[in-house]
């Protein structure tokens, strides 16, 4: 009789326990079951022969018929289903053995015309193949991922239960994501060494550039004609625009589509900014809060706070999990509108890699950062 590696992989091994245990059954009452094979090889009875041959036990054959290779392989696993407690990994392990039989079979009971249907095929095969192993079909996927990345202590550790496939398949498309954001930050770092520094002038309406940090402070209308020597309205220190206009600027077009937007907004037009994450294609999540320490007038209270909205278009979260605190505590200067650099340092330290874009700037303030603005 002939082992073919093949086959016996085929056989989910036994711990040291159960072995152990059927060793001493087979010394102590004899090879009961037979040893199935097909063309000398066998297919049922791999560690019953281990036994036999170590302690030189008699034994009995019987062969089995089948037409080819993946018959010997369905029957293999079927078999083990029926026979052996096995666990949801196991099983589907088992399961993608037979994944290119399926695939085969599908492709022949759904051709086209000679051409097979590729889409069905996928489909068709992930069902019988997670019908055979008794479990869902988004199991069968992610066992599929275990089997090609997870290493080999982390497959020991799933088989004996220690880790649950849900666990092993977490692990790994965490580490895909840091190797993926490592490969973008590598060549944005790249991208970007090349650019001359007034090539970060930039304008959104004639771009090609897609931006994955977009921080911005809108020339928000105030319909505030006050004419306080150093500060004053608005609309006294630099063009401003209504909500509308605002709105209409194409940050939808020229956002990747997983980006963080970091929109700055007075408490009086708290609601506008709402409209305008909606109208440029993000969702609100969270916001910092600019504590100024100065007192500044307002119609209600001593205004003395500014709030930078956080909104994600997609999946965009921070690379750095550092958490900052939400109020931030900076003395304002005197300088109409502007904003403290601390801010652009935070996103920058929480956004390590990717095009970054500040819209409504005086000047390009950070290197590698994109500026668009009237005054640039």
């Amino acid at each position: 009789m002939q082992i073919k590696e093949e086959f016996k992989k085929l056989i989910p091994a036994l711990s040291v326990e159960e072995f152990k245990q059927l060793e001493q059954n087979c010394l102590a009452e004899g090879i009961r079951e037979k040893i199935i094979t097909w063309n000398g090889f066998i297919i049922d009875g791999h560690n019953r022969f281990e036994i036999a041959t170590r302690w030189n036990l008699e034994y009995e054959t019987e062969t089995k018929r089948f037409k080819d290779e993946n018959e010997v392989k369905e029957w293999m696993i079927n078999n083990q289903f029926g026979r052996r407690n096995l666990s949801n990994y196991q099983r589907s392990v088992l399961a993608l053995e037979l994944e290119s039989v399926f695939s085969e079979r599908a492709k022949e009971n759904l051709s086209d015309g000679g051409k097979g249907c590729q889409i069905s095929d996928k489909v068709d095969t992930k069902k019988e193949l997670a019908k055979v192993a008794n479990v869902s079909h988004d199991t069968i996927a992610k066992v599929k991922v275990i089997e090609a990345k997870a290493t080999q202590e982390v497959k020991a550790q799933l088989s004996t239960g220690e880790v649950s496939i849900n666990q092993a398949y977490q692990e790994i498309k965490k580490e895909e994501k840091k190797e993926q954001q490592e490969v973008k930050k590598q060549e944005y770092e790249q991208r970007v060494e090349t650019v001359a520094k007034n090539e970060f002038k930039v304008d959104i309406f004639k771009t090609k550039e897609k931006f994955r940090v977009i921080y911005s402070d809108p020339a928000w209308s105030y319909n505030d004609k006050q004419e306080t020597p150093q500060l004053g309205g608005a609309a006294k220190h630099y063009d401003t625009m209504s909500v509308s206009e605002i709105c209409s600027l194409p940050v939808k077009e020229i956002s990747e589509k997983d980006s963080v937007l970091f929109l700055w907004v007075t408490s009086p037009l708290l609601e506008d900014a709402f409209t305008v994450i909606k109208a440029w294609g993000f969702k609100y999540k969270t916001s910092f809060v600019w504590d100024k320490v100065k007192h500044n007038m307002g119609h209600y209270n001593s205004v003395r706070h500014e709030m930078l909205l956080i909104a994600t278009k997609g999946s965009c979260t921070p690379d750095n999990k550092k958490l900052y605190d939400s109020v931030q505590s900076i003395e304002r200067n005197d300088n109409h509108s502007e904003k403290p650099i601390e801010f652009l340092n935070i996103i920058d330290d929480l956004y390590n890699y990717g095009n970054k874009l500040e819209m409504f700037c005086r000047d390009i303030k950070k290197d590698k950062w994109y500026g668009w603005g009237n005054e640039i």
